[in-house]
């Protein structure tokens, strides 16, 4: 099994080696931290029982979370309001909120264009929305999506390899997973596409130094496009 714990440890190992790179978390991190201001009120999409919410140094009160899951919105690790609500309906009065992120959503939208839909919605002029997805055009990622079709096995195999329950994993269509469905998602829905960073990241399968070293190699040969991870920011205009 890979704990997370010994998966950062190849990070930091692949960062000595790279020192520009960042893991994809802390970009999306830094990006979200980037939109915060005293007056920011923020939603957190597909909030989980916490997360990246959880390290954020600002007033609970301005904090909302919205998951459709009603187990973990009652485990949630923090005092904010909460709403269970599918991501294509969600129950909040127009121009709501500064700032949108959803952490590892984008994957499981059966209806993405809805999605972006009501996240423009609910954001103010200016406002926006940060996001941290696969990309689906990674081997990976392909390999996860032929998984998902074989129903529980990948519950299993996700416990088997990660320690992860297989009640937290949940069912994946990757339709909004390549910049150019990313793209234009955003244009359908109003929102302008201003970054998306493509991000590698050798560790998933870090069991032992021999696969950190052929995952590196890998990494090392896709092209831009394909690396694994896309970290976005989309806003929405003023007019």
């Amino acid at each position: 099994m890979l704990s997370l714990d010994e998966q950062n440890v190849w990070r930091e190992r692949y960062r000595r080696q790279r020192p520009a790179w960042r893991p994809a978390t802390e970009e999306f991190a830094a990006l979200v931290r980037g939109e915060l201001r005293p007056s920011t009120h923020l939603l957190d999409l597909g909030c989980g029982r916490g997360g990246l919410v959880e390290q954020l140094d600002h007033p609970l009160c301005q904090m909302v979370g919205a998951d459709p899951d009603w187990l973990s919105l009652h485990e949630h690790r923090l005092n904010i309001p909460r709403a269970a609500a599918q991501s294509e309906w969600l129950p909040f009065r127009s121009g709501s909120f500064d700032l949108v992120f959803a952490s590892w959503v984008l994957e499981h939208l059966a209806e993405p264009a809805w999605v972006f839909t009501a996240v423009s919605r609910i954001l103010k002029p200016g406002g926006a929305f940060v996001f941290i997805t696969p990309n689906g055009r990674h081997p990976l990622t392909a390999f996860n999506r032929s998984l998902g079709r074989a129903g529980q096995w990948q519950g299993w195999l996700v416990e088997w390899l990660y320690g992860r329950a297989p009640d937290d994993t949940f069912p994946t269509f990757y339709r909004a997973n390549g910049p150019s469905q990313i793209e234009e998602l955003c244009q359908q829905s109003g929102l302008v596409l201003e970054l998306l960073h493509l991000i590698p990241d050798p560790t998933y399968l870090a069991f032992n130094p021999a696969m950190f070293w052929l995952m590196c190699w890998l990494e090392e040969r896709l092209p831009t496009s394909r690396k694994l991870h896309l970290v976005g920011l989309a806003r929405c205009p003023y007019n």
